[in-house]
């Protein structure tokens, strides 16, 4: 029996005993993959406990099979009136997909990769539900700020995906701190306050990855990898399961939200890079939003009267060559946090179209380099 490269190198000094113990604890079972069988989402952090979702998010489940129910109300029913119209759905043609696009006072709204919930709860009814939600799914909340709607978790790592044959399955749910997935995700919730009542949630994903960084692959580092919105659309899911749907309901609304079509581009505006959107300001204003978490700025403020986010960045380029770096400052550390810049990302909605722009910390022009290259990095997800 072999051990897979991957974990040998993760192992070091006592802890390769205690590798090779538990491989021989395992060896011969042949049932422990079935046995320890885990969830496709198992994000495990210190002192939360997390719960398990067995449907993606994104595929609707299969109806039931029918053919051999009858409605007692209807007698007798011949074979061809069960081809043309099938029981439980009058009117319903074989061609025709019937499908929950809403549940009770929530939906899904999307635009494009992006999706957000639409509730009628207010935010102070929401917030003490949503807190819970992450905590129950196996999250640490690295900040919590009611005052401002938003919510963060602390890094976690997906267990499940370390799943792969029974001795990978038994080391990680036996010795997790041990194997590793090379991965760790983290999400941001934002809360706003619609403006005819109710709420908006947003959840937003970030994540790293380990990477080798010489040719011998005994070091290692963390470096940042892109938004993943099926994992964006699985949070969803689950939270409206929080919210008191059923499972296989929540999967449909979040699978079947409606997506109209979006266009969205780079221009020039007095002299300014801008990006302009074909649709009205209450959905720019919503996509803008979630733009900015998924792209690593850190909103600090918001004013939806004026249009106007206050954010923080850090270009890439500044933290190049730092110690700790990018990656540092996006696991917590202080090192280098002088070099972020503060913004103001302004949306403007005139009709159907609006344009977002980039303003300096005191609502001046930006640097044109830099406005160039926050607009480019919004105009990439708002596509």
């Amino acid at each position: 029996m072999t051990v897979s490269l991957t974990a040998l190198s993760r192992a070091r000094g006592p802890r390769l005993a205690l590798l090779s113990l538990a491989v021989a604890a395992v060896a011969g079972c042949s049932s422990v993959g079935s046995a320890l069988q885990g969830d496709r989402v198992d994000y495990r952090s210190a002192g939360a406990k997390s719960v398990s979702l067995e449907v993606p998010p994104d595929l609707t489940q299969l109806a039931k099979e029918q053919r051999y129910q009858t409605d007692p109300g209807t007698g007798a029913v011949s074979a061809s009136a069960y081809q043309a119209a099938p029981v439980g759905i009058p009117g319903a043609s074989p061609t025709q997909q019937v499908a929950v696009q809403a549940l009770g006072n929530a939906r899904i709204e999307r635009a494009g990769s992006q999706r957000w919930l639409v509730t009628a709860l207010p935010p102070e009814q929401l917030w003490p539900q949503v807190r819970a939600f992450w905590l129950d799914n196996g999250f640490a909340l690295s900040t919590e700020q009611p005052e401002t709607g938003v919510m963060e978790t602390d890094w976690a790592e997906n267990r499940a995906k370390v799943s792969d044959g029974a001795i990978r399955n038994a080391l990680s749910r036996v010795l997790g701190s041990l194997y590793s997935t090379g991965e760790r995700d983290r999400f941001r919730t934002r809360i706003e306050r619609a403006p005819g009542g109710g709420s908006e949630v947003y959840i937003s994903h970030r994540g790293l990855e380990e990477v080798y960084t010489n040719a011998q692959r005994d070091t290692t580092r963390w470096q940042p990898r892109a938004a993943d919105p099926q994992l964006e659309a699985e949070m969803l899911s689950r939270l409206l399961v929080k919210l008191g749907a059923k499972p296989e309901q929540a999967q449909s609304v979040v699978a079947n939200a409606p997506q109209p079509p979006q266009r969205a581009r780079v221009v020039n505006t007095g002299g300014q890079p801008a990006v302009q959107l074909d649709e009205g300001f209450d959905r720019a204003w919503r996509r803008v939003g979630l733009a900015l978490d998924r792209s690593g700025f850190t909103v600090e403020d918001r004013n939806r009267a004026q249009g106007l986010y206050f954010v923080r960045y850090v270009a890439p380029d500044a933290a190049d060559g730092e110690k700790p770096g990018v990656i540092g400052r996006l696991l917590g550390r202080k090192a280098g946090e002088n070099q972020a810049q503060r913004y103001r990302i302004a949306v403007r909605g005139e009709g159907e179209r609006s344009t977002v722009t980039v303003l300096d910390e005191k609502g001046g022009t930006a640097a044109a380099r830099a406005a160039q290259r926050i607009v480019s990095r919004l105009a990439d997800d708002l596509k």
